[in-house]
């Protein structure tokens, strides 16, 4: 039996070992980080994300020169004047006094300007049955939200006086408020409840109050950390909300899997009667190892959204990859040090009913349950790849057919609000009224005749072109020589019309009008121009992003494993793992299959940011339980084991943490699912569905029914990569077990440790 300590060379190994012979110092200066980051992050303030950035385009270009100009567009409302039968129109005595009612009402709140009646803006329907009176809002657009309750009771007051009439407000301000009142907290109690969650199945994995409140601590300060760091970094890439939510998500979902990985391996070697120091060096070894190998390959992922161009997702990729990058290192430095001290602590608060509860594989023996599928799995390995990918295929199929767009109001919630029919009665009395298309014209002189000219041509063309039906107000601002055009599109709220009506006037109208003006600027924005350009730059992103991730990936795991063939079945795999996600997004959200089970509603569309969000989050995600159940599998390889049993035993023995791992995801994204919003719904059953998949059919069935099959070609590496850096030292049996049992022998005759 060898006793002596063999030095070993991996980061992960190292890290863990230093943390664990200065515990007081691995612990204190992780504290130390945590207060700094987010000390000097408060200090420093965040810098969001600028209108002017969040789109590409001529999106882009129209925000650029109205920030540029400094013109503050105010929040626009209207308030809709609808007569609730088909004989009172808009000339009758009774419509006009509730007209006069809402203009006095509203203007006496103080809150508006710019009061405007639809008898002198031409702002009633073509049968006469409805009317806008109109109005912006006093203040900043930003913060209207919060100024407009006043003015929402002021037409309610209306409302009561004229109950033959429908009298409803909307608008920027007024959906602002609806939505926060709504859904405002919606997101703060998913992100509070993910916690508890969270800590409530450790609990059951791990039997302990304190094993389980570790790696749910770790996690929490690791976001505690990043949210600091988010701050500093904003000053030189801005962030926002969006971003700070999916740091959360990642972060409680890859830093609780970590801490996850390494307890339980520490855990089980104690188990198996390793002592205190020996169990914690094997765990840094091996499951260190493939923490790090798993967050540098997710950080590497998240870091695909940094070329999409899209500055929302260059914010929610540099937040996920730095609360994944904390997470990682302090997995492996101050996890060590804390078991170290805690040693049997680390047992307290034991539930009763979970007493005799004992680690995955301390018996050898590992998951009955995925004993009994590898069994026949590694029987018939041929039967098992095509079946399990015959069903991944098929799930993924529907994706052939996947349709995108940004949901309407109505897609988003349905009929839960009413501002929402609201929003679905003004479209249909005025098409496009509520988002119109808004030209912004720069030029030198923006009062000179033959710009003034052309602005005239353009109103009366948008409308005989059939792109409007009116009516286009225009804005001049002199001082800036800025115009600002306003055009309702006709199709409303049907985006594939409005989108038609918005490339008549980009591709037809504009070049016979403005365009033929030297120096006049003319680009197109709104709701329908920015998703146009949203599209269109997301299109144009997906190849650089995929291919970044893919190949990145690939060199990776090709470096950590040196295995030509891991590295390609783990790119082919989670490929499968991303398509079947896909495939039941499109079945549940696009056609409508089973949507009542999760509540929601087949809304015909996935929301267009989703896909490319998706595959860069599962794609490094799932290289959490790829990456952890490869190496256990390669280990045993390497201590003597056939192939096949080694496959036998790296499921085995790692299917329940990677369980765990699985539930505690799937669980935190489900509460994600289960928000009023239809995009959220989208993201969390995605992300819960792929996480489900790729945990069970993936790595439970295929995986290993792969590797069955290719065998000894499993470790296949090319003379010609033998040069390639050795990245998997760790490995190495001595490094990994300094004292073994007798008898127990590898390849060449070696003591092995087990």
């Amino acid at each position: 039996m060898r006793n002596q300590e063999t030095r070993v060379r991996g980061i992960a190994a190292r890290a863990g070992g230093w943390s664990a012979r200065h515990r007081w110092a691995a612990v204190g200066i992780w504290v130390l980080f945590v207060v700094l980051a987010m000390g000097l992050g408060s200090a420093a303030g965040r810098v969001d994300v600028k209108d002017s950035d969040q789109m590409g385009g001529e999106t882009h270009t129209a925000a650029r020169i109205v920030e540029e100009a400094g013109i503050d567009e105010p929040a626009s409302e209207s308030v809709l004047i609808q007569a609730k039968s088909d004989g009172l129109k808009a000339t009758d005595a009774e419509f006009r006094a509730a007209v006069g009612a809402v203009v006095t009402a509203v203007e006496e709140t103080g809150k508006v300007t710019g009061v405007t009646s639809p008898y002198d803006a031409k702002t009633i329907s073509k049968d006469g049955r409805s009317a806008l009176v109109q109005f912006d809002m006093r203040g900043e657009a930003d913060t209207a939200g919060d100024r407009v309750e006043p003015v929402l009771k002021a037409v309610e007051g209306v409302q009561k006086e004229h109950e033959s009439l429908r009298i409803e407000e909307i608008g920027g301000a007024s959906m602002m408020k609806t939505f926060d009142d709504a859904f405002g907290d919606d997101f703060k109690k998913a992100e509070y409840s993910a916690v508890p969650v969270a800590l409530g199945i450790l609990l059951v994995a791990f039997g302990a109050l304190v094993a389980a409140l570790v790696p749910v601590a770790l996690a929490i300060t690791a976001i505690i950390a990043t949210m600091g760091l988010m701050g500093l970094v904003s000053h030189f890439q801005p962030m926002s909300e969006t971003a700070n939510s999916v740091m959360l998500l990642v972060g409680l979902a890859v830093g609780v899997d970590y801490c996850l990985f390494y307890l339980r391996r520490e855990r089980e070697e104690r188990a198996a009667g390793r002592d205190a120091q020996t169990a914690l060096r094997i765990a840094a070894a091996t499951s260190g190892r493939a923490i790090v190998v798993s967050g540098v390959t997710v950080c590497v992922a998240m870091a695909g959204m940094l070329f999409t161009g899209i500055a929302e997702f260059e914010a929610m990729g540099l937040a996920s990859l730095m609360v994944v990058a904390v997470a990682m290192v302090g997995s492996v430095t101050v996890l060590p040090a804390l078991l170290s001290l805690l040693g049997e602590r680390v047992e307290k608060g034991r539930v009763p009913f979970l007493r005799r509860r004992r680690p995955s594989g301390s018996t050898g023996e590992g998951s009955r349950f995925w004993t009994a599928v590898l069994k026949r799995v590694l029987a018939r390995p041929l039967l098992a790849a095509v079946v399990a990918v015959g069903a991944l295929l098929a799930v993924a199929a529907p994706a052939l057919g996947m349709k995108t767009q940004n949901l309407t109001l109505d897609q988003e919630f349905g009929d839960s609000l009413p501002i929402v029919q609201t929003y679905n009665r003004v479209n249909e009395a005025f098409p496009g009224g509520s988002d119109p298309a808004e030209v912004v014209v720069k030029a030198d002189d923006v009062n000179a005749p033959e710009v003034r000219a052309a602005l005239a041509d353009f109103r009366e063309r948008a409308i005989s072109s059939g792109a409007s039906r009116g009516p286009v107000d225009i804005t001049v601002h002199d001082e800036q020589n800025v115009a600002l055009v306003y055009v309702p599109l006709v199709g409303g709220s049907d985006q594939d019309r409005a989108g038609e009506s918005l490339d008549k006037l980009r591709d037809e109208v504009r070049p016979a009008t403005l365009g033929r003006v030297d120096g006049v600027e003319a680009p197109i924005t709104g709701q329908v121009a920015g998703n146009k350009d949203f599209n269109d730059q997301l299109v144009g992103s997906v190849l650089p992003v995929f291919v970044f991730v893919v190949v990145f990936a690939f060199l990776l795991m090709l470096l950590s494993f040196r295995s030509l063939t891991v590295a390609i079945t783990s790119i082919v795999l989670n490929l499968l793992s991303v398509g079947a996600a896909y495939g039941i997004l499109v079945a549940v959200f696009q056609h409508g299959w089973g949507a009542s089970l999760v509540g929601a509603e087949g809304v015909g569309a996935i929301i267009t940011w989703l896909p490319l969000f998706l595959f860069v989050i599962l794609f490094g995600l799932s290289m959490d339980y790829h990456v952890f159940v490869v190496s256990r599998i390669r280990e045993a390889r390497l201590r003597g084991r056939s192939t096949r049993d080694a496959i036998q035993h790296g499921v085995v023995t790692t299917a329940g943490v990677v369980t765990s791992a699985a539930v505690i995801m799937v669980a935190v994204f489900a509460i994600f699912g289960t928000l009023s919003m239809q995009s959220m719904k989208q993201m969390g059953v995605g992300l819960a569905a792929a996480v489900l998949i790729d945990a069970t059919i993936i790595r439970g069935v295929l995986l290993p029914a792969v590797m069955s099959l290719l065998g000894e070609r499993n470790w296949y590496l090319p003379k010609w990569l033998h040069r390639l850096p050795d990245l998997t030292h760790d490995e190495s049996p001595e490094a990994i077990a300094p004292t073994v049992r007798d008898g127990e022998r590898g390849e060449r005759g070696e003591p092995v440790g087990v």
